[in-house]
């Protein structure tokens, strides 16, 4: 693997879970991070820790279900912080209940946030990548958009959806020396599952740990430039999907 140390990287939900563990395995190859998330309090929390191994850190806080301000907000921090050498979009909600049940609002909220915001987070930093002729995006999917699930229509409309601009930005972005890659985990145990609108009851004790997928994420960022692993499917060996 190459040493990455000195590049910068932009990761989205970053307080908690998945994209908290990715800040720390990324400060440990000496990537420095750019973490964004709701709350400010929990950023600083992910940053302090971050800051222990030596690499820059700055917290953003804002709310990426606000479509509207995010790809301005993310153009930001690329010329704050960057340029950007990796986009970890990692944010993202739960949603469980059966598309005869689901009122228009929560459906447009899921696809607000698990896709519209994904897609203005690539515009924000895509330009200066194409610049540079070079960068690597992770989109963390989930397997919910590679099958289906019933009671999660909204949510595996929202990681089709996601999967389908990922495919669609590797095949543009190729010839740019821009790397695309689609990481889907199947259960990973997080926050997500304490969420109100996911009712379910699955052993968490079962699932992918937030770290193994951070460890996942961080092995397709450290592959040679030449190469990429444009699609990576990560299940528990639990049986647990």
């Amino acid at each position: 693997m190459i040493p990455q140390v000195g590049q910068r990287a932009l990761i989205t939900g970053a307080s908690s879970g998945i994209g908290r563990r990715t800040a720390l395995a990324f400060a440990q190859a000496g990537i420095h991070v750019a973490l964004t998330g709701r709350s400010h309090s929990r950023l600083e929390a992910v940053a302090q820790a971050v800051g222990q191994s030596g690499v820059q850190v700055q917290t953003y806080a804002f709310d990426l279900a606000e479509t509207d301000q995010v790809r301005e907000r993310i153009q930001s921090i690329d010329q704050d912080f960057g340029p950007i050498d990796i986009l970890v979009n990692n944010a993202g909600t739960g949603y469980t209940n059966e598309l005869i049940n689901t009122p228009l609002p929560e459906w447009q909220s899921i696809i607000d946030l698990n896709l519209t915001s994904v897609f203005q987070c690539i515009q924000g930093v895509l330009p200066g990548m194409r610049t540079r002729r070079r960068g690597t995006i992770i989109n963390v999917v989930s397997i919910a958009g590679r099958q289906t699930f019933a009671g999660w229509g909204a949510y595996c409309a929202s990681k089709f959806g996601l999967m389908g601009l990922s495919k669609t930005l590797a095949a543009e972005e190729r010839a740019c020396g821009i790397r695309v890659v689609a990481v889907c985990p199947g259960a990973v145990d997080t926050s997500l599952w304490d969420a109100e609108t996911v009712q379910v009851d699955f052993d968490r004790s079962l699932m992918l740990s937030p770290e193994t997928v951070a460890q996942s994420i961080l092995h397709a960022v450290l592959l040679p430039e030449q190469a990429v692993i444009e699609e990576l499917v990560l299940m528990p060996s639990g049986g647990v999907l």
